[in-house]
Order: structure tokens, then C-alpha cells, then sequence
């Protein structure tokens, strides 16, 4: 059976990686889990947001990682969302984890590494899915793939997704010698004749970001792959008829 994540939450039609997005998932969707990306604040904390600057989504400007916790909670998010939703701001994967456990949701969480390493960032996340019990809800995936190696050790039992943008030859013999549990990637490429063959050959996974329209999705859907990441979950699920 196909998935629906939810990318980003809800973020079709609410402000991309806050509560609000997460919560409407639930509240209104058929989703089976949810995407959303990690990085670490000046002072160490765990936050939810998908660019490493400040500048698109929230009222503020510059690196996040150079503003602590304090500040960042200072700041509002979706300010370039068209709408009216009530003032949200950046989440704690530790605010996320509290409402996380009273759903049955899994969460994608990709690691931001690939511009900024933010190191120890793997650590302080096992070590918070472990003291949430959450270890069956939560997968997680990175464009930097030693990242991805550094979970595995130290959680080897962990769902792990290889992500890339671009074209790979081989995906399913090098996502094996990873341990990977799925290759996440562009649709175009999840599109292509063969590679969901070759990657189930190698019992790996397909997840294919970001598909928004049912025409793109249905095609997905017939090059067999496993996991829709999209950013309206509501299409998703009337084409797979749910």
C-alpha cells in the first residue's frame, strides 16, 4: 500500500513546519506521517525548519543558527503564507515530540546537514526518541549521507532514507551497502522506468518528493513507488482512493 507523508505538515494550506500544519494532519487528512527538518539553534536546541536562513518563512533575518532558542521564539512564522492562521512560531522537535505521542503518526525527520554539519545534532536526536519512547514512529533521512551513517550507528534498527535531487546509477546496490531503508527523491527521477524495480529488488523503499498534482502522483504511483511526500495530502488520498 502506497503512504501519504504530509511534507512539511499540512503545507499546502497552512504556514510549512509549524504546529498548527502538524496538528491539521491529523485533525483533517487521511496521512500516514509526516516530513519535517531539523537544525540546531546557537544554543544547542533542536528546532523545526526547513531553510537554514530566516529570511522566507518567518519575520526575521540571517542564519538560525546563529540566534539561540529565545530569540527564534521571538519570531513569527508564515509570513509568506496568503491567509489568516493564528501567530506561529518555530517549534521544538521537543514541543512536537509531546504532541507527536498522542497520535499514531510516523514522522520523516530529515536532518539539515548538507550545508551546515551542526555537529552532535544525531546524538541529541536519538537520545530525545529514546527518552519519548518513540523509536517506531520516527524514520529519518539526509542529503548528507554521512549523517545517515552516523544514525545507523547508533541506532541500527533505525528506517533511514538516502535522499538526493539528482540521477543515480546503481540506487538499489548502493542504498543496500548503506543499510538504507529507502532512497528518498525527486519525482522525476522516482518517475523513471526501472529504478523502483531495481531499489525493491534490493528491498529498498521508494519515497518521491514532492508530488502536488493527482496527474503526477497517478504517475508515481504506477513506477511503483511506496511513499507520496506531498505537500496536500488531500489529493493524495483521493488518488489513491482512500
Amino acid at each position: 500500500m502506497v503512504q501519504i507523508f504530509a511534507h512539511r505538515g499540512f503545507s499546502g494550506y497552512y504556514p510549512e513546519n509549524t504546529m498548527l500544519a502538524f496538528q491539521k494532519v491529523a485533525e483533517e487528512t487521511v496521512a500516514d506521517g509526516i516530513e519535517l527538518d531539523i537544525q540546531l539553534t546557537k544554543d544547542g536546541e533542536i528546532v523545526i525548519m526547513h531553510d537554514e536562513m530566516l529570511d522566507r518563512t518567518t519575520n526575521g533575518s540571517g542564519w538560525l543558527k546563529d540566534h539561540t532558542l529565545e530569540e527564534l521564539k521571538m519570531l513569527s512564522v508564515g509570513v509568506n503564507v496568503k491567509g489568516f492562521f493564528p501567530r506561529q512560531t518555530i517549534p521544538t522537535l521537543r514541543e512536537y515530540f509531546t504532541w507527536l505521542k498522542t497520535t499514531k503518526l510516523i514522522t520523516n525527520i530529515e536532518l539539515k546537514t548538507s550545508y551546515f554539519e551542526y555537529e552532535g545534532i544525531e546524538e541529541k536526536l536519538i537520545a530525545m526518541v529514546k527518552e519519548f519512547g518513540l523509536e517506531d514512529q520516527i524514520w529519518y533521512s539526509s542529503f548528507n549521507h554521512y549523517t545517515v551513517a552516523r544514525i545507523k550507528k547508533l541506532m541500527p534498527e533505525a528506517k533511514c532514507g538516502l535522499l538526493t535531487d539528482t540521477w543515480l546509477m546503481n540506487i538499489g546496490e548502493y542504498a543496500a551497502s548503506q543499510g538504507a531503508a529507502s532512497v528518498n527523491a525527486r519525482t522525476y527521477f522516482c518517475a523513471k522506468e526501472g529504478v523502483a524495480a531495481d531499489l525493491h529488488a534490493h528491498n529498498i523503499a521508494l519515497q518521491a518528493w514532492t508530488p502536488n498534482d493527482a496527474e503526477m502522483m497517478q504517475e508515481l504511483v504506477d513506477a511503483g513507488v511506496d511513499v507520496l511526500i506531498t505537500n496536500y495530502p488531500d489529493i493524495a488520498a483521493k488518488v489513491l482512493g482512500r
